[in-house]
């Protein structure tokens, strides 16, 4: 399992939470402290190996909390970023009087250094409290305005323009419907006006990125609203799997969203570093 997801892609991640109902509630329930991609590969190896979800730490941080992990025990595998640097590849700099220009990376790597509660000995650990989602939070933190809906269809649910989202009166799932406009904008869907059809995303893509946030977001908020998603979404795949680089986006997207509007207070950061 660990060289497998070692070098999974985000997109297979994705295709299951795509394809999988209530896997992403049960990521989030259980690893809620983490980005979308690595609950879901936490849980997604939980799964594989038989180990009950629930909160994660590493090898020193459970003992910290007076836990030892049990012998034989295999770490849990997350993504995480890193940061180098390397020289600018427009430095002109002879290299005689002045430091070459260097530009900061971040890149992801996969490592095994985290366990699962059950896989520990040790004191008891209080559950972490999910955080509520607040949506004024979110949009003032998002920079993105909630405007009024002057839509004259009456099937339209919503809309987004630059950095303003529209929500119909009439929306039959008005949080699904945010999630999908906010989507766009978080996708950068809304700045791509004007640009020409063979460089910007095309319609079919938007739309299945727009919906696959608002289907990850609806689950980790248990809000209703999640089959329509997955309809939708097939709707527009016709058939075909969800790009790699748009399976990136969409989690990063989620993240940003679900972040900007949950309190940091009981968020589990503080028990598992």
């Amino acid at each position: 399992m660990t060289k497998t997801l070692a070098t999974s892609q985000w997109a297979d991640l994705l295709n299951q939470a795509v394809t999988q109902p209530g896997l992403i509630l049960k990521a989030y329930s259980s690893f809620h402290g983490y980005s979308i991609g690595n609950q879901i590969a936490a849980l997604v190896q939980c799964q594989t190996r038989n180990i009950q979800p629930g909160p994660i730490n590493t090898y020193p941080g459970w003992q910290r909390l007076n836990r030892q992990v049990m012998k034989g025990q295999k770490a849990i595998w997350l993504c995480m970023p890193i940061t180098f640097k390397r020289k600018a590849a427009n430095d002109q700099s002879s290299g005689q009087e002045s430091q070459p220009e260097r530009e900061v990376i971040t890149g992801f790597v996969w490592k095994p250094n985290w366990f699962v509660l059950a896989q520990t000995d040790g004191q008891p650990v209080p559950m972490p409290e999910i955080p509520a989602w607040d949506k004024a939070k979110a949009l003032a933190a998002l920079n993105v305005t909630e405007i009024e809906f002057e839509g004259m269809d009456g099937n339209v649910q919503g809309y987004a323009k630059r950095r303003e989202v529209a929500i119909s009166p009439l929306a039959e799932l008005p949080a699904k419907t945010l999630f999908h406009e906010l989507g766009h904008v978080g996708l950068g869907h809304t700045l791509e006006a004007g640009v020409s059809d063979s460089e910007a995303t095309p319609r079919s893509l938007r739309e299945v990125e727009a919906e696959a946030v608002a289907l990850i977001l609806c689950e980790s908020l248990s809000l209703p609203g999640a089959e329509y998603c997955r309809g939708y979404i097939q709707s527009w795949l016709v058939g075909d799997a969800i790009p790699e680089k748009s399976a990136q986006k969409i989690f990063g997207a989620a993240d940003r969203i679900l972040c900007a509007g949950c309190s940091k207070e009981g968020r589990v950061e503080q028990w598992f570093s």
